[in-house]
């Protein structure tokens, strides 16, 4: 999952509005696959999503009487489960009397469509030097393990398979 849209209500921040939610964008966030579906997979065809499909975040921050720097851990999720795999993520620093607030919704995505989805941030394919024998290493961002990202990485070039195997009279 990955922040997609930002509906900023205030702002007086020295970052303007499309840095935000570009920040907010790329922390990776905790998700669980057995409880979101694709957008394109949802019955709600709404632009925000429903409960099925997206994850409400919210920020209200606001520096009273000196300098803050706002982290990632500041954002409050409706879902307990869906949350930055760190706290301690700088999003911006307030000055006195600078306030942030906002709703941000998260999504699930593929990585082809952008890099805030890919779960990843290294795969390596190596051989071994024995007949036959390679290692695969899967460096993830923390948003899921790496057996869950290589099993789920199968099931998906199953699919797909499949799908051109029956496209093409195979299946």
């Amino acid at each position: 999952m990955a922040i997609d849209e930002v509906v900023i209500l205030e702002n007086s921040s020295v970052l303007y509005d499309e840095l935000m939610a570009h920040r907010l964008g790329l922390l990776p966030l905790k998700t669980d696959l057995e409880r979101y579906i694709l957008p394109e997979q949802c019955d709600c065809r709404s632009p925000l999503g429903c409960p099925k499909c997206r994850v409400l975040l919210v920020l209200d921050a606001q520096a009273r009487d000196r300098v803050v720097t706002i982290y990632s851990g500041e954002l409050v999720s409706e879902d307990k489960e869906v949350i930055p795999i760190s706290d301690k993520i700088p999003i911006v620093k307030l000055a006195t009397g600078q306030k942030v607030k906002l709703e941000a919704y998260a999504k699930l995505g593929r990585g082809k469509d952008h890099a805030k989805w890919q779960p990843v941030s290294a795969s390596v394919l190596t051989e071994t030097g024995k007949e036959d024998e390679f290692e695969l290493y899967i460096e993830s961002v923390g948003s899921l393990t790496a057996p869950t990202i290589l099993s789920k990485a199968a099931e998906i070039l199953h699919d797909k398979l499949n799908q051109f195997a029956t496209a093409k009279g195979l299946a």
